[in-house]
């Protein structure tokens, strides 16, 4: 055999290899976005009681809609008491279910878990999302630009980070027990790969990946799901209400098309619109581009003009309503 031979035939096993790889990619996102409308599972199975951290708006708002929808009973969780009893009493008029309000501050740290444990108890809970976070800015920005550093770094970090693995141990030990259950870790694109100018934030959302992929291989076993979701942009408070698109999801209709991932993918973009823009960006921005100091200045400027434009429309807002 000649040595075009071997490399012909090395050639055709990598050719072959990539195809089934890509065959199974296919089939894969087929089933988390296409089949998943068809089969969703039923979430009943995994206990009466959904804890939702975050519930007082946005994606965390709409995960407790949508689970109370599906027949689960919700205990909302978050730092605002008012908003907590307004979304109750919705989700208690509209579908039936029973609620509790557990009003905590996340950013406060360890203290506050021990009062979560004691409103928990005697609860039967089948599903966990851990969906509370925060950021920094409301633009790109450089680390050392983080307002009120000293103060803003620890809250971050125990929003973020700490809530993740504390609020897991004090739900999982009763998942175990029953031998079924359900942890949904709210994580974001920008935690799938390094990204400048959102430094801190980036860094907490991969620790929320990494620990959901670990956890969910430690305890499948055992019968208890963790999976890992991680949107792009999606219409809230935190990404200023942004207009919905074709790339931009309502905060209803993503916990919607990501509740019905569960039980296909363990770790998922939440939506096939989110997943094709990861997809296009690793392909269009890999991370050699995405770390170079050109495109960081890029962005930077982008960020600068874009906050600019808000400043003068604020502008322009106020001297429209003195006229009045």
């Amino acid at each position: 055999m000649s040595f075009t031979d071997v490399l012909a035939i090395v050639g055709g096993f990598t050719v072959v290899f990539h195809l089934l790889k890509l065959a199974w990619r296919c089939w894969c996102g087929f089933r988390q976005f296409v089949l998943s409308e068809l089969w969703h599972v039923d979430l009943r199975k995994y206990g009466q009681w959904a804890v939702v951290t975050g519930a007082s708006s946005g994606i965390g708002k709409a995960y407790a809609i949508e689970l109370a929808q599906r027949g689960l009973d919700v205990v909302l969780v978050s730092r605002s008491d008012d908003k907590l009893q307004m979304i109750a009493k919705e989700i208690e008029d509209q579908y039936g279910r029973k609620t509790r309000t557990i009003q905590v501050d996340f950013t406060d740290g360890q203290s506050i878990y021990v009062a979560i444990a004691e409103e928990l108890q005697g609860l039967e809970i089948g599903i966990l999302v851990n969906n509370v976070g925060m950021t920094y800015s409301d633009h790109f920005a450089y680390f050392l630009e983080i307002p009120d550093a000293e103060q803003k770094i620890p809250q971050i970090i125990n929003c973020n980070m700490l809530s993740v693995p504390q609020m897991t141990r004090l739900i999982l030990p009763g998942m175990v027990e029953r031998g079924t259950g359900l942890i949904i870790n709210i994580s974001s694109a920008v935690g799938i790969r390094p990204q400048p100018l959102l430094s801190l934030y980036s860094a907490t959302k991969i620790f929320v990946t990494y620990f959901s992929q670990c956890l969910h291989a430690e305890y499948q076993s055992k019968g208890i799901i963790v999976q890992c979701v991680a949107p792009s942009m999606v219409s809230t408070n935190m990404t200023k209400n942004i207009p919905v698109n074709c790339f931009v999801k309502s905060a209803s209709g993503f916990a919607r098309e990501a509740l019905n991932t569960v039980g296909h993918s363990s770790y998922t973009s939440g939506c096939l619109s989110h997943a094709l823009q990861n997809i296009a960006l690793t392909i269009l921005l890999p991370d050699w581009i995405r770390m170079s100091p050109f495109f960081i200045r890029k962005l930077r400027n982008l960020a600068k003009a874009s906050k600019y434009d808000i400043r003068e429309c604020k502008k322009t807002e106020k001297l429209g309503e003195k006229e009045e």
